[in-house]
């Protein structure tokens, strides 16, 4: 009997530069990069890059798959639960599944890496504007 190699995951080496730019719908002056996710061949996690200009956020809203962030530049007002925190560079946050959060740019742009699991992912605003 013969044995088959196993099918590998390809390596994934990119320019992050390269990578389409979209706009946040629900967020302002906010667009995120998908860099690398399941359809790269990454089984567990996706990672993205979101940045946001000045004035820019997100609102309240929740997420079925936790966060788990990096931040690279800027500063903002982050709030998670009751919580707020404000953070900048260097700083990692991790927002549970399920918890509110928002973002406000306190000195843009704010810049951040955000892994999340390769899950389906529902996003509910929290008191949506009418």
């Amino acid at each position: 009997m013969v044995e088959r190699a196993k099918p590998e995951c390809l390596p994934v080496v990119r320019k992050a530069g390269d990578v389409e730019r979209r706009p946040v719908a629900a967020g302002s002056a906010t667009e995120t990069q998908v860099l690398l996710d399941a359809a790269d061949g990454a089984p567990n996690f996706a990672m993205r890059r979101f940045t946001m200009g000045p004035g820019g956020g997100m609102p309240r809203h929740t997420n079925t798959v936790e966060h788990e962030q990096f931040v690279l530049k800027g500063r903002a007002r982050i709030s998670i639960g009751e919580q707020l925190f404000e953070v900048g560079p260097e700083d990692v946050v991790f927002i549970p599944a399920g918890a509110p959060h928002s973002y406000e740019v306190v000195e843009a742009p704010f810049e951040f890496l955000c892994m999340v699991p390769n899950q389906p992912d529902k996003i509910e605003l929290v008191d949506p504007e009418c």
